[in-house]
């Protein structure tokens, strides 16, 4: 699989805290701002068989369904884009009783993926650019 994205951050929420916060998808379009909302089945807290559906505000949907799931640590979900397969991984690791450090990994295979991946990459990365920084203070706003 080639790697298009590795991001990493920090915030000021103990890892469990982290964790809950992020696993709660269908909040997502209040600081992910490129996503209209969000459909997961089943509903609420993530499961090893969660699947959804992501309505961004391009119109365009992203379907992915669940892959790897081991709380508090990490979740992996995969989905296509275009004949693209991509899984995207959302790691979390204690810095220190306050803080934890998020990892997001993005992998893409199959045809085209050298110039298909990196395009999807480069878009993507534009909607990290703008999303991390919103998520990021609204983690650091729950610890006020």
């Amino acid at each position: 699989m080639l790697t298009l994205i590795h991001r990493e951050f920090t915030v000021d929420l103990p890892l469990d805290a982290a964790w809950h916060h992020l696993a709660q998808i269908e909040r997502w379009p209040s600081w992910a701002k490129h996503i209209k909302n969000v459909e997961l089945v089943p509903a609420g807290e993530l499961t090893a068989s969660t699947r959804g559906k992501f309505h961004l505000a391009n119109g365009i949907k992203s379907e992915f369904r669940m892959t790897e799931l081991n709380p508090p640590h990490n979740w992996k979900w995969a989905g296509p884009f275009l004949w693209l397969r991509i899984e995207y991984d959302h790691c979390f690791e204690a810095i220190d009783r306050q803080r934890a450090k998020l990892t997001w990994i993005v992998r893409a295979e199959g045809v085209g993926v050298a110039l298909f991946g990196r395009l999807f990459g480069m878009i993507y990365n534009r909607n990290l650019d703008r999303a991390i920084p919103n998520l990021i203070a609204e983690m650091n706003a729950l610890k006020r």
